[in-house]
């Protein structure tokens, strides 16, 4: 048994941790699995809603809890007991779907264990193909009216964008000021809008303060920017070298991709001590 040095570390999911075609090599599931038998503390950070992570946590032989929606709900891996929600109200909701709606876009809602989808289009195929769950199709009623009338408070709404308009879209959308939320990328497909109050920076701290980890111990890895508050907020911040660019110049840039098995990498040069 080596000693743990960094007793922390929590990573991104897609683009980070899973390789291109969605799997986690070996040697990274053994990587991970010999440091929390070391004692580490090992998480996941994602956008993804619980019922399309805490199957792939399962996988990897995690316990504790997975962050989900950008560190707004954290449940507990085995259990699914929720152990911090940040939900957006129902009307700033409204207000983002009516913005989304009036640019024609494809929106994405996300309730707890379910998400709703305004388009059935390749777009949504190629997403439920990621994630592995299938969205409820509103196509009957504007998204915005579906929102309002059954009062939902989501964690995220989500547009579904041509990689060349990403960055567009995300500044025309910061630019309509939701209270009270944040606009951000998740990948060249995602722009996506949460409550402010509630980041994977957030979910760094609370995993710390529940698993009793001095914050100068914890490490973050991500590929984008929705990853850059837990960048900011871990003491080392690690970018695996296929991220966005904009993420590398907040963090310790990898030379290996989320195909060469960067976390594993991170989990072996910086997670024990060399003493």
């Amino acid at each position: 048994m080596q000693k743990i040095d960094y007793a922390l570390i929590v990573t991104d999911f897609d683009g980070t941790l899973a390789r291109s075609d969605g799997t986690v090599s070996e040697k990274t599931k053994n990587a991970i699995t010999r440091y929390v038998a070391d004692g580490g503390r090992f998480a996941i950070s994602t956008g993804r809603l619980p019922a399309a992570i805490i199957s792939r946590a399962k996988e990897l032989g995690l316990v504790g809890a997975v962050c989900c929606a950008q560190g707004s709900v954290i449940v507990d891996i085995q259990s699914e007991k929720i152990l911090l929600e940040g939900r957006i109200p129902n009307d700033v909701a409204v207000a983002v779907c009516e913005a989304m709606q009036a640019r024609g876009l494809h929106i994405h809602v996300y309730d707890l264990w379910e998400y709703y989808s305004n388009m059935d289009d390749d777009y949504l195929a190629y997403y439920e193909g990621v994630v592995k769950t299938k969205a409820v199709l509103v196509t009957d009623k504007p998204m915005s009216q579906f929102v309002k009338e059954s009062g939902m408070r989501p964690f995220k709404i989500l547009a579904m964008v041509d990689p060349q308009e990403n960055e567009r879209i995300r500044l025309d959308l910061e630019k309509e000021n939701f209270v009270g939320c944040d606009v951000t990328r998740s990948s060249s497909l995602l722009v996506e809008v949460g409550n402010a109050a509630f980041s994977k920076g957030t979910s760094v701290q609370f995993l710390a303060k529940q698993y009793g980890v001095d914050i100068q111990k914890t490490i973050a890895i991500g590929d984008q920017i929705n990853d850059l508050s837990m960048i900011q907020t871990a003491a080392l911040g690690f970018a695996v070298k296929n991220a966005d660019e904009t993420l590398k110049a907040h963090a310790i840039t990898l030379d290996k991709t989320n195909d060469e098995d960067a976390v594993a990498a991170v989990i072996e040069e910086y997670g024990y001590t060399n003493a």
